[in-house]
């Protein structure tokens, strides 16, 4: 990747991808003016239907989500994890976007869930013991605590028409 993509161009970047992605799906698209909102990046909609789109983009083969939810001096994963959480709304989707590997002229892989979902995944990571950090794809090395495991995000999380439509009706 470029010297000069810099964590602000990823995330500039990632929302740009993503608003590509449902304008690309049919879905109207409406990116903020002014200061964001703390909980959301673009809304999407189709009728009446809405979508509120929390967008994460990454370079480096995972999203630190929830590490500012972790209590000074306290290594306890599910609590931040759960504060994490707890900070979306109901139809707020996650759109997590990565750039590793990616040639620039390529679109980067996306892929789509709830905080629940998300939430879930984060507390069984590490073999159960909880991470602030969701990987697209992370193998544990042997000193690791997590040894023996893979970390990845699940097949069905994959950005696709399919998905949207299944968390238009979830979410």
């Amino acid at each position: 990747m470029e010297e000069g993509f810099t964590s602000w161009h990823v995330g500039v970047a990632a929302e740009a991808v993503t608003a590509a992605l449902f304008a690309r799906c049919g879905y109207d698209v409406s990116v903020q003016y002014g200061a964001n909102q703390p909980e959301y990046d673009l809304m999407v909609a189709k009728g009446e239907r809405l979508l509120k789109i929390s967008v994460k983009g990454s370079k480096d083969g995972g999203w630190g989500l929830c590490q500012s939810q972790l209590t000074k001096g306290k290594a306890d994963y599910h609590d931040a994890i759960e504060r994490w959480m707890k900070k979306f709304k109901s139809r707020t989707v996650l759109c997590f976007i990565q750039f590793k590997g990616v040639e620039v002229t390529v679109m980067p892989r996306a892929y789509l869930a709830t905080p629940q979902e998300v939430a879930k995944r984060l507390h069984d990571s590490v073999k159960g013991r909880g991470d602030t950090i969701l990987y697209e794809y992370h193998k544990w090395s042997p000193r690791a605590e997590g040894a023996g495991t893979v970390e990845k995000i699940p097949e069905a999380w994959r950005f696709s028409p399919e998905q949207v439509e299944h968390l238009f009706n979830t979410a």
